[in-house]
């Protein structure tokens, strides 16, 4: 989803590139304003992978490819529903789909890398008070105009520095539930009851929200736990955003396109 200013989504000090290819795709990477710059699309850079690429066996659900998310419409930049990572971080989500898998469960992921024009597009959907399609699903108790002034959006998204990944968990067979690490009852697409719907503008969607019901706050947590043991951190505010805490492009926001 979107990224609160930098304090919340957790970013760590400035660290030197670890590569050479690091620093060769940081140099053909689009940034958002401010940082480096560069005009035309480029393939994926080097460093980058495509997800399915790396686990085949991960399920996407790339919501803004199409309507199924806040704007209600696919967001620029999205020219294919696949998940695109820099190669740390698909690698970390391979371990996880790893230990999930023999439980019963597999990872189900909304989005990944995410070029800076879809977060300039967001931005420049705020502006338009007359597009509230989407409201009653994703902020019914935040009004719009307030959605970059509250953090709920901003400038710059971690998802465009590529080691970021929104996600949540699902059952392989739904039909067998009894053994899962997870509790209560699945909800109908197969996925693990999280409390709220991906990218809900609401303090429900925080991940540690005291006021709701045991079996979700266990089902957050086991999936807080996981993610940890391999190396992301949550960002508070959103149960299903995970950011590979030692990403190698820390302070590079690209802009090519998923595809």
């Amino acid at each position: 989803m979107k990224n609160p200013p930098p304090g919340p989504d957790g970013r760590g000090p400035a660290r030197p590139l670890a590569h050479a290819t690091g620093a060769c795709l940081a140099a053909a990477a689009l940034m958002a304003p401010g940082a480096q710059a560069q005009t035309t699309p480029l393939p994926i850079p080097v460093g980058f992978v495509h997800l399915t690429d790396v686990v085949q066996s991960v399920r996407l659900d790339i919501r803004y490819h199409g309507s199924a998310n806040f704007m209600g419409r696919p967001a620029a930049g999205y020219d294919a529903p696949t998940c695109i990572l820099t190669e740390p971080a698909a690698q970390r989500l391979r371990l996880v789909q790893r230990e999930l898998r023999p439980q019963g469960l597999t990872l189900k992921v909304f989005d990944c890398y995410r070029p800076q024009r879809a977060v300039n597009d967001f931005v420049s959907w705020t502006r338009d008070p007359n597009d509230q399609k989407a409201k009653a699903q994703y902020f019914p108790d935040v009004a719009k105009e307030s959605l970059l002034e509250r953090g709920y959006l901003a400038q710059r998204s971690s998802h465009s520095r590529g080691s970021t990944v929104d996600l949540a968990l699902a059952a392989l067979d739904p039909g067998q539930t009894a053994a899962l690490p997870t509790r209560g009852p699945l909800l109908p697409n197969g996925e693990v009851d999280m409390g709220t719907p991906f990218d809900l503008f609401d303090v429900k969607s925080h991940t540690d929200n005291p006021d709701l019901p045991e079996d979700v706050r266990h089902n957050r947590q086991f999936l807080k736990g996981l993610m940890a043991r391999h190396g992301f951190r949550n960002l508070p505010e959103e149960w299903w955003h995970y950011t590979l805490a030692d990403e190698p492009y820390p302070d590079t926001y690209f802009n090519f396109p998923v595809r």
